[in-house]
């Protein structure tokens, strides 16, 4: 049995990849600051240390002690427009506090790390679908932040021969019949679709409706974190480091959303378009053929109907999220 420390495993995608492990074996370790992640958010079958990697000395101890095969790193901060204003926490937790943690993975022998990165490292993307070979000139301390731990973690495999593989995607969607979507404010279009449908907020602001789509919509690359998770459990085993792009390859309008949201709940979106947000652009889609060859990574749900019918499973049994 290989034992696995997820990083953020109290988070949304960390607790849903958790369980995807515990799911398939692997004895997994939860270390989690509880900033933005939620305690009830993890799996009772995994270990847990409440715990910053901040604190360098503590997470060293921590895998020292617990000779982990592999380290999955989720915990980070995530919101784009907040590292416009606040540059400084971005970088000292995206990149300074990775780099604890792959300091770390090192002392305690781990073989494997796997991070969870972002497409946002591309930028404004020079083609659709992106593929790992595209120019990456990130356009927000995000996206940058990400980018500069990927490059820590090429240069440690190379000094210190840990493997390692990078996973870059768009849009997490879905929950898990446990495990869902409770970011507080929330930013991600599925949830606040949803909680707009249950009269928990009175609309949804719909950014721009005059992009060169068809529709007029912005397009975006949704993956459910399922998928999200098996991608993650594979690359566990990746045959060479590197970096691994995930999407679904279409790509939904967020009218498509709203669309599916309304056959799925069989309500009415309440919605108000706004103006473009800047840096915005039109399509946003990864292409995943790399992954999906070398990985043999199979998505399971590809359609809007199935990742939304998944959240407002989830929603219903939680009204209030992981708030008791």
């Amino acid at each position: 049995m290989k034992k696995v420390l997820v990083t953020g495993g109290a988070g949304y995608i960390g607790s849903a990849c958790t369980e995807y492990l515990l799911d398939h074996g692997y004895e997994v370790t939860v270390f989690d600051a509880l900033i933005t992640g939620h305690r009830d958010a993890v799996d009772p079958r995994a270990a847990f240390i409440e715990g910053n990697l901040e604190n360098r000395d503590l997470i060293i101890d921590v895998c020292k002690k617990g000779k982990f095969d592999a380290v999955m790193h989720f915990a980070a901060f995530s919101l784009v427009g907040e590292s416009m204003t606040d540059p400084s926490k971005y970088f000292r937790n995206n990149l300074a506090n990775a780099i604890n943690l792959a300091d770390a993975a090192v002392a305690g022998g781990a073989e494997s790390f796997v991070f969870s990165s972002t497409a946002a490292t591309f930028g404004q993307p020079e083609r659709v679908p992106i593929s790992e070979h595209d120019r990456q000139e990130p356009i927000n301390p995000y996206g940058e932040s990400k980018l500069c731990f990927e490059k820590v973690l090429k240069w440690y495999s190379q000094i210190y021969g840990i493997k390692y593989a990078a996973l870059r995607y768009f849009n997490a969607a879905g929950a898990t019949e446990n495990f869902g979507e409770d970011h507080r404010p929330e930013s991600h279009l599925i949830p606040i679709i949803l909680q707009a449908v249950r009269g928990k907020r009175d609309k949804l602001m719909l950014f721009g409706d005059d992009y060169d789509t068809p529709d007029g919509s912005c397009i975006r690359d949704y993956i459910h974190i399922l998928d999200l998770a098996q991608a993650h459990e594979l690359a566990l085993s990746a045959p060479e480091s590197g970096h691994y792009n995930l999407g679904t390859g279409n790509g939904l309008s967020v009218f498509e959303i709203i669309k599916a949201a309304e056959a799925v709940t069989g309500k009415k979106v309440n919605f108000e378009i706004a103006p473009r947000r800047p840096g915005d652009p039109a399509r946003l889609i990864a292409c995943s053929d790399k992954a999906r060859k070398m990985l043999n990574w199979q998505p399971q749900y590809e359609s809007a109907e199935k990742i939304i019918e998944s959240a407002w499973k989830w929603q219903l049994k939680h009204p209030e999220g992981y708030a008791k």
